[in-house]
């Protein structure tokens, strides 16, 4: 778009609307951003260019530079300045999902220019993400020529505007800081001066100051009363940056994160409008405040900023909680070995009966979405037994371990942090490799023999020759089983979120604490009991979540995704080999010659391996984010690994004497 300079100086009028003079100044900041590349002076921003010719223009031409500073005086009387200083970049409400709203609807609804507030016009003058650069980049000898432009605003308008932005700023302040969410989950110490209660009478202090200044910002009656303000802004920040410890310790809220956010951002506001006050010559401060107010116009149009900041923190506690249970997956001696082996084994039988539930389901022949629901409510069943029997599936533990993995890579700097790395990739192959084989060891076996059992007792197997034919068709190496294994990776990766979210929502809100001291279910379960349940929930709620939501999925995501014409399966490597046992216990130990059946063994080994590594990979992506690592030294870890695998390549498998 290009805007031609004597048109805008001849279109300037103070008598016009103000809709119409602001909607000049939008196209005067439009004209700026377009300079032609071929006037560009190297190193200087185009804006910049196109702004010193218009000071030129401006100092040669008595008539215009009169209208201009009368157009932006007359802007500036008519327009609330207070909403600019102390609302943008702040959320009406300290709630996440009532600010996501808001930019949606910025993002979405057009602007206008016919508007009093002084923070939505602000939005519309610097739409471009480079306005911040190119005014921070004016120089002082440029400041003071583009300063003539405002002489025919009032010099103290800005001020008692500013003024204003201050107090509402400290009493939002001082409101958020006595509000119970907050409050209860600041440092104890910090809050014994009550800071956030003496801030609206220091701010008055100051003010008062201001308006009666003694020599300068040492003035004596201005002096006192600024050093105990920003001593009080001190302590309030200091309070407020207690809250995320306490989440860290107590469970997340992004909720309350978004709070914190607001809150240390109103406390630097004050400071930054502060500065400018008690500055002799602010106009640098100026300057400074309105390129850091476009910063925050852009930022606050992102919605992926938005949820990218307040959920890290969120992600960080996820990825603890899993990291906590995933020390349990992981084997590091022979005893632990065989224990998962065990443990793995007593999965697999549990696994078995879920085989032949399913194939049950599947004859009741239900709709789509209820034969899905009830293959999830099976799953999630077979799931929770087996984490109530303290056994194992072995595709659950790659996204439990991950972030316990993860934890590992905070010190591989070191060259033992290294090498500590190194041995927990071996841990964690080893103890994957353990869950499999127990898993596949009696998945297989219980399967077969319950076919075995049909033939001898009804001359028939319980799952016939048509659901055999059907499984050998659905396991063929050249069918779509290993994409459907690849989501199936995620699916399990999903489970571990939500079994992370809901531990963290149930530490946040204390439940375990209500559930041990909550007066009627004390006087309904006893004193004893309610302890002992209270300590029950706190240990199983991660693992019951885990399971329960993997088991839905498994059964449900596919039902519903078929509704939108989405054909997906699931493919897990356990369940995959119990139907395929059944299917030999059906066809015959014939089957065994077949390229059929060998084409499902080579199938399910790929199951297994994406089952395993898609979940993995997920989740330790999400642990490394969460914890702010990057692979730097990405060769290193990987060298390090295969120098292991040369040395010691059976330490992968099995666990050294």
């Amino acid at each position: 778009m290009s805007w031609d300079l004597t048109a805008l100086l001849n279109a300037a009028d103070p008598q016009a609307a103000l809709a119409e003079r602001n909607l000049w100044l939008v196209r005067l900041l439009e004209w700026l951003r377009h300079a032609p590349r071929d006037a560009m002076a190297p190193g200087t921003p185009l804006p910049l260019v196109r702004l010193k010719h218009l000071l030129n223009v401006l100092e040669r031409h008595a008539e215009h530079a009169h209208k201009f500073a009368a157009v932006i005086a007359g802007v500036w009387n008519d327009v609330d300045a207070v909403s600019l200083f102390a609302e943008v970049g702040f959320a009406p409400r300290m709630a996440l999902w009532h600010e996501f709203l808001g930019r949606l609807r910025r993002r979405v609804l057009p602007a206008t220019t016919d508007t009093r507030d002084l923070a939505e016009l602000f939005e519309l003058l610097f739409g471009d993400e480079g306005d911040e650069d190119w005014i921070a980049a004016i120089d002082d000898e440029l400041l003071a020529r583009l300063s003539l432009l405002f002489a025919a605003a009032p010099d103290e308008g800005w001020r008692v505007e500013m003024q204003a932005a201050v107090t509402v700023l400290v009493s939002s302040v001082h409101a958020a800081g006595l509000a119970g969410p907050l409050r209860v989950r600041m440092d104890g110490q910090l809050l014994q001066d009550k800071p956030f209660h003496q801030l609206p009478a220091a701010w008055e202090a100051v003010e008062r100051g201001l308006v009666q200044p003694g020599e300068g910002e040492a003035g004596t009656a201005l002096a006192p009363a600024l050093q105990l303000l920003r001593a009080l802004l001190d302590r309030c920040r200091s309070a407020t940056l207690t809250v995320p410890e306490h989440l860290e310790a107590h469970g997340v809220s992004v909720d309350l994160m978004f709070s914190v956010e607001q809150l240390t951002a109103r406390l630097d506001r004050i400071e930054a409008l502060l500065a400018c006050l008690l500055s002799a010559q602010p106009q640098r401060e100026l300057l400074r405040l309105v390129a850091g107010l476009v910063r925050v116009v852009h930022e606050r149009r992102s919605l992926r900023t938005l949820f990218a900041r307040h959920y890290s923190l969120l992600a960080r506690k996820v990825a603890e909680r899993s990291a906590e249970t995933g020390e349990h997956y992981i084997t590091r001696n022979r005893a632990e070995y065989r224990d998962m082996l065990a443990r793995a084994a007593g999965g697999g039988a549990v696994i078995a009966g879920t085989t032949f539930l399913k194939f049950l389901i599947a004859m009741l022949g239900f709709t789509a979405f209820w034969g899905g629901f009830w293959a999830g409510v099976n799953y999630a069943l077979s799931f929770v037994v087996i984490h109530l029997l303290h056994w194992t599936v072995a595709t659950k533990q790659p996204a439990m371990t991950a972030p316990a993995m993860a934890d590992k890579l905070l010190h591989i700097d070191r060259d033992d942090g290294l090498q500590g790395f190194v041995d927990e990739v071996t841990h964690l192959t080893r103890s994957q490799v353990a869950g499999i084989l127990g898993n596949l060891a009696l998945a297989a076996p219980v399967v077969l023999a319950v076919q075995g059992l049909c033939w001898l007792a009804f001359g028939a197997p319980l799952v016939g020759e048509r659901e055999a034919h059907y499984v050998l068709h659905s396991l063929s190496l050249l069918g779509p089983s290993l994409l459907f294994a690849a989501f199936t990776g995620t699916l399990l990766f999903a489970s571990s979120l939500i079994a992370g979210w809901v531990e963290n929502w149930f530490v946040f809100h204390r439940l375990d604490s209500a559930i041990a001291w909550n007066p009627r279910i004390v006087a309904l379960l006893g004193g004893t009991r309610a302890q002992r349940w209270s300590r029950w929930w706190r240990a199983n709620i991660s693992g019951l979540a885990a399971n329960t939501s993997l088991g839905l999925m498994l059964g449900l995501v596919p039902a519903l995704l078929g509704f939108v014409g989405l054909g997906i399966e699931v493919r897990h490597v356990t369940l995959a080999t119990g139907q395929l046992a059944a299917a030999v216990g059906a066809l015959g130990v014939g089957v065994l010659q077949t390229w059929a059946f060998w084409s499902c063994v080579l199938c399910i080994a790929g199951i297994g391996v994406l089952n395993v590594g898609v979940s993995f990979l997920c989740a330790f992506k999400v642990a490394l984010r969460s914890r702010g690592v990057r692979l730097s030294d990405r060769r290193r870890v990987y060298a390090a690994i295969r120098q292991r695998l040369r040395r010691e390549p059976l330490s992968f498998l099995v666990p050294p004497k």
